[in-house]
């Protein structure tokens, strides 16, 4: 009795610290919740797969894409629907069912609350109304296996990248137009800066990153990229570097933008799916989906600092910072 009521009072002490981090955990169909320092305090059941996350405009809740597939080549019809989570307290909060419309992946909110989201089966993107969670069109991206997304200036459009394709589609929302840029093999993820001028891609099977102009609509820059597997980047809050995961290598780079160069490289143990930043963009998350940990990254001493498990097969992915 003594060493079951020691466990319980662990256990309800553990879960009752705030959440810090908010991790998607992939294999689980979960999104786990844990201290900066690396302790578990929660967890919220959601779809089957999940792979990327996107605040609401207010920052109260999490919309958490539920795949349906472990990887985005894999055969399959998927599922569809995007989970609403509340990271605060913990708990799921509501779902939106994406009918006809399978395989969700990446997704971005705009401040009036409508998300873009990416799907891929069949291949496209869609419009939401996030209040009122019901889809609003379906567009093509005139490109296979459509990945990640995230709004250009003002909302107007939608940066999608094709990674099959190895292109950006830019979609104008309001026609449905879609004008293609070609940026390198294997386009996976992008960032944008602040005033909507310049969106970084990365292009995976080419090792380099494409700085785009959003204006032109061309490439007018190029980070050659010293390791295989660029995917996830991430941009810090000054706008002077670039962060990002070196997926088959197993590691982490940082970038320094004005000079459109790479300046460090940094092993860590095992090949990260994502990259995430603090939000005072001083440390990365990089969740190690087949080891079941989270190496965490200083990006000022570029040095891993800590790694910290998750449960057993969990798969962590996406990396959000709640503080």
């Amino acid at each position: 009795m003594r060493q079951t009521a020691l466990f319980l009072f662990f256990t309800l002490a553990a879960y009752s610290q705030k959440p810090e981090l908010a991790i998607v955990e992939k294999k689980a169909g979960k999104v786990g919740f844990y201290t900066a320092a690396g302790q578990r305090v929660g967890e919220v059941k959601v779809g089957s797969f999940p792979h990327e996350l996107a605040w609401t405009p207010d920052r109260k809740h999490l919309y958490v894409t539920d795949n349906g597939l472990l990887w985005m080549t894999d055969p399959g019809e998927g599922t569809n629907s995007i989970s609403i989570v509340d990271p605060y307290r913990m708990t799921k909060v509501g779902i939106i069912d994406l009918g006809q419309y399978r395989r969700p992946h990446g997704l971005d909110v705009d401040r009036t609350g409508r998300i873009v989201v990416t799907i891929e089966n069949p291949f496209g993107m869609l419009t939401i109304d996030g209040a009122a969670r019901k889809v609003l069109r379906k567009y093509d991206v005139k490109g296979e296996n459509p990945h990640m997304v995230i709004y250009g200036p003002d909302a107007r459009t939608a940066w999608v990248s094709n990674s099959t394709s190895g292109n950006v589609a830019v979609v104008d929302l309001a026609s449905g137009a879609v004008q293609t840029i070609a940026t390198g093999k294997r386009t996976q993820g992008a960032v944008m800066t602040r005033d909507g001028k310049r969106m970084y891609v990365t292009n995976s099977a080419s090792q380099t990153i494409s700085a785009n102009d959003t204006a032109t609509r061309k490439v007018v820059g190029e980070i050659k990229v010293s390791q295989p597997g660029a995917a996830r980047i991430a941009m810090t809050p000054d706008e002077k570097t670039l962060v990002y995961n070196l997926q088959q290598w197993g590691g982490a780079a940082i970038a320094d933008i004005a000079s459109m160069k790479e300046i460090a490289a940094i092993k860590i143990p095992g090949k990260p799916l994502s990259a995430g930043l603090s939000r005072d963009g001083k440390v990365m998350f990089l969740g190690l989906q087949d080891e079941d940990k989270i190496a965490v990254v200083s990006v000022t001493e570029r040095k891993l600092v800590q790694v910290f498990e998750t449960p057993k097969n969990a798969g962590p992915d996406t990396i959000f910072d709640l503080r």
